[in-house]
């Protein structure tokens, strides 16, 4: 948390005025600590459904309940950044007081997410119809049940979809609590509707319509937080103004590239597991629940930065946001490596205590590969929030869509011959084009908006924290075998581990800070004194 706060503290710096900089770190801060502990809540419900479902479902069910969530989450891709959109540009309007701008913006991100809602409609109904073709060696008795199952959740995807732009508008105004209260209960009511569902003996079917139930009462839940907390913000769809649509759809543009490159780089492979090696489909699933786990709290760490530095760069010069760059993913780059070699190393008995023995072994492959390219992909993942908050995502298209391209079709390719484990392995080598081009061409193009040193951010960003692995990699044959390491080594590789993290990943100042830092967060939680 201490780590947290420090990052909001560096963004806030810049800034004039003592007084002013600790009331927005205070509440960049708790923003910050919101989405933490969403990320949490969705944690414990993540990790608890799947390790249900496994012993309660057989194999080949429990691989088609996974494909109906991502074929059905598919809608959610169609966002296209119009959420991203809309708290940025409410977060630039209510900075200077123009709430009727921030209205006109928000109403915008509506009109074009209608749009978006009704493409997910559309789309739906076509991949149920293509699921036999999709996934041939599924069961032909499961075909009826997964279409079903698929329109019903794609369509109540669709309406969350809309109603998602009343969260924005909040965490534009970055009030995170009521969004972070509105995600948790809408996991919690996920996992024990299905849980009570499967529990009765209820097929994809009866699990589907529970699933819709949560998703529409999650959409009315946002629509009333903008109408009781932010309704000072108008949306409306009268008072639509084509330039405000027109300057949105610009931004949401190569926003929308973005987006088209994570549904190819996260968002593709367990269909295209399900299309050439359906049999390990549920393994592959349950080593990326994981991934998205760790990507989420990378997220929420990262997410309250956008607004705060949307607004620090009508400010601020540009050596001053490169030299808040290097030091948020100096932070990230340790988080990225605490987690991740965490799982990498010890993820056969975390594996066997979470699913059991037989299915962490088939897991822990793909578990290991998915993990390394999770990091790598990740490095730029603060210079990446840090250029759509400057507005230059045009800058990041070629990375994008190469690491998309490389990706997609090395999966494919590499699917082909070995299966399951080439998806893992055409996602591994995605990975190493997108921060390549991200350092070479993205930091070169978007220089005026963020200024910084490749070699400062190379040096001080990325390879300092990378001694955090030196332990890591002296265990390198034991990450490919799935025996346990023995309690006094994997004390003695914690030790060191965080040993290295503290006293040479991050430097003096920063742990001076983190500490001060950290006892003013704690003051400011719930019941604190």
């Amino acid at each position: 948390m201490a780590l947290l706060s420090e990052t909001a503290a560096i963004l806030l710096s810049l800034a004039s005025g003592d007084s002013a900089r600790g009331r927005a770190a205070i509440v960049i801060s708790r923003n910050m600590a919101m989405s933490l502990i969403r990320v949490a809540a969705v944690a414990v419900v993540a990790l608890a459904l799947p390790a249900y479902l496994t012993h309660r479902l057989p194999v080949d069910r429990y691989a088609a309940w996974v494909l109906i969530l991502q074929l059905g989450a598919y809608v959610s891709y169609l966002d296209f950044g119009i959420q991203t959109g809309v708290s940025k540009f409410v977060a630039e309007h209510s900075a200077r007081g123009d709430r009727m701008g921030a209205g006109s913006k928000a109403s915008s991100g509506l009109a074009l997410m209608l749009v978006a809602g009704c493409l997910g409609l559309l789309l739906t109904p076509i991949l149920a119809w293509r699921v036999p073709t999709l996934f041939a060696g599924m069961s032909s008795t499961l075909f009826k049940e997964v279409r079903i199952s698929i329109i019903l959740v794609g369509f109540s995807l669709s309406l969350s979809l809309v109603c998602s732009i009343y969260s924005a508008v909040l965490l534009g105004l970055q009030r995170y609590g009521l969004p972070v209260a509105i995600s948790v209960a809408n996991r919690i009511g996920f996992s024990i509707v299905v849980i009570a569902i499967v529990a009765r003996g209820g097929g994809l079917i009866a699990m589907s319509i529970g699933v819709v139930l949560v998703n529409i009462s999650t959409g009315i839940a946002q629509v009333l937080a903008w109408r009781y907390y932010a309704y000072h913000i108008p949306i409306s769809l009268v008072s639509i103004k084509a330039a405000s649509v027109r300057r949105m759809a610009i931004y949401c543009f190569y926003q929308s590239i973005w987006t088209a490159g994570m549904l190819c780089v996260s968002g593709l492979d367990i269909v295209i597991v399900g299309h050439y090696d359906y049999s390990q489909t549920a393994y592959y699933a349950i080593a990326a629940l994981p991934i998205s786990f760790l990507s989420a709290v990378l997220a929420s760490i990262l997410g309250p930065v956008m607004p705060a530095a949307s607004a620090m760069s009508a400010r601020h010069s540009p050596s001053e946001m490169g030299r808040v760059l290097i030091k948020l993913t100096r932070y990230s780059t340790v988080i990225l490596l605490l987690t991740c070699l965490s799982a990498i190393v010890l993820g056969f008995p975390l594996l066997r205590i979470w699913v059991g023995r037989e299915f962490a072994i088939q897991v822990l492959p793909y578990l290991r590969l998915l993990m390394i390219a999770n990091v790598i992909r990740n490095l730029c993942a603060p210079y990446a929030t840090m250029i759509c908050a400057t507005g230059r995502q045009k800058a990041a298209v070629i990375a994008a869509i190469a690491e998309a391209v490389v990706n997609l079709g090395c999966s494919i390719a590499l699917a082909r011959r070995y299966g399951a484990i080439g998806v893992a392995a055409g996602t591994l080598i995605g990975s190493f084009v997108s921060i390549v081009l991200h350092i070479t061409v993205t930091m070169r193009r978007a220089h005026q908006s963020i200024a910084v040193s490749r070699s400062a951010f190379f040096r001080e960003g990325l390879l300092q924290p990378m001694v955090i692995a030196i332990p890591s990699f002296l265990l390198l044959d034991n990450w490919w075998r799935t025996a346990t390491l023995d309690p006094p080594s994997a004390i003695l590789w914690l030790t060191s581990t965080v040993a290295l993290a503290w006293l040479l990943a991050i430097n003096r100042s920063d742990r001076t800070n983190l500490l001060a830092l950290g006892r003013r967060f704690c003051q400011i939680l719930p019941g604190s004194p």
